[in-house]
């Protein structure tokens, strides 16, 4: 549809397309919105579309993932983070560093790691409230209360938040906190839930399942994007192979290759993807060279007594070296750190 395109209008295409026994799916994005039309593609040529009003242009994808496909979309999606008033973009031409503790602790603990993640460069703060562990006798997270201390933190330090969210029954109460829903890589089929944060309207981080192909997390981006939001921001956290050197194998392929496939941007967790803190900044150096939009990495002001994934987090010498190297490298390829963004 044109960016100016009414209710009205997207509604006239969507009776139109159901009239013939189709479904279609209405998407908004930053700045445009997409109908995708599921069902006989030929009977959806005989309607003449593209003479609707507010109609842009119609367009016959053969990928499984419609709403998600690079097909759709001249150049690639920045998705905002935040009230209008604070926004920071995600997506090409820019670089995003989110960074905190893999799990929500204490005040006093987020905070210092909050703190920590601002001085290396980040402008969003992740936390998890909410941990979903193998081990059942592990820490599980401080629900609600981890949720208003990143509430706190946010407006002691500025920094926006992203967050996990386990179960769709949680969805709204996770929303009413967090400016960004993370959906984990244990929960990347979860497809309740995907339909749940895709409902909100906030920004959703979507992460790949360890044993999940490249179509299969885009295919999962889809159930997102069909619930009517197209602000989802991909992030590969490493996948699970021979290798048990390390916790996961970062598949760098994947970046470039998810960028080719789809308009949404393509961040990495590096942390997770080895799950030793010697290789996190390598690994995040491979990370920008490969074109990735952002980095997602754990920052713990103790490391040595987190409750969650302490041997990955970053703290000291090590968080001095990333906050080098994306003060450095993205600019050597042709992206800038990500600046607030104030809408008027």
């Amino acid at each position: 549809m044109s960016a100016d395109a009414s209710q009205e209008q997207v509604d006239a295409v969507v009776d139109r397309v159901e009239s013939v026994g189709g479904q279609a799916f209405v998407s908004r994005g930053v700045v445009r919105t997409i109908v995708g039309l599921v069902g006989d593609a030929d009977r959806f040529h005989e309607l003449n579309l593209h003479t609707l009003p507010g109609v842009t242009e119609v367009i016959r994808v053969s990928a499984p993932y419609k709403l998600v496909s690079r097909r759709l979309h001249d150049s690639r999606s920045v998705v905002l983070v935040g009230p209008p008033e604070r926004q920071i973009p995600i997506g090409p031409g820019t670089f995003t560093l989110i960074a905190g503790p893999c799990a929500v602790e204490s005040a006093e603990q987020t905070l210092g790691a909050a703190r920590l993640a601002a001085a290396a460069g980040a402008t969003m703060l992740r936390g998890g409230a909410f941990k979903p562990r193998t081990s059942p006798y592990a820490f599980q997270g401080l629900g609600e209360d981890g949720l208003k201390i990143l509430a706190d933190v946010r407006e002691a330090t500025g920094l926006l938040v992203v967050t996990e969210v386990v179960e769709a029954g949680d969805v709204e109460l996770v929303a009413s906190y967090a400016d960004m829903l993370q959906v984990g890589a244990r929960n990347m089929q979860n497809f309740a839930l995907l339909e749940g944060v895709g409902s909100t309207g906030k920004p959703v981080m979507l992460k790949r399942g360890v044993q999940s192909t490249v179509e299969e997390w885009l295919l999962a981006a889809e159930y997102v994007a069909q619930r009517g939001n197209l602000d989802i921001v991909l992030c590969e956290r490493g996948i699970r192979t021979f290798e048990p050197s390390t916790s996961s194998t970062l598949d760098v392929s994947a970046i470039p290759l998810a960028q080719q496939l789809s308009h949404l941007p393509v961040i990495v967790d590096p942390s997770h993807a080895c799950g030793r803190r010697e290789l996190v900044v390598p690994l995040a150096r491979a990370a920008i060279a490969a074109g990735a939009d952002g980095l997602m990495v754990d920052v713990h002001p103790e490391p040595e007594y987190a409750l969650v994934d302490g041997q990955q987090a970053l703290a000291g010498a090590d968080l001095r070296e990333l906050a080098a190297a994306v003060r450095q490298l993205p600019p050597m390829f042709g992206r800038c750190p990500a600046a607030v963004v104030a809408q008027s």
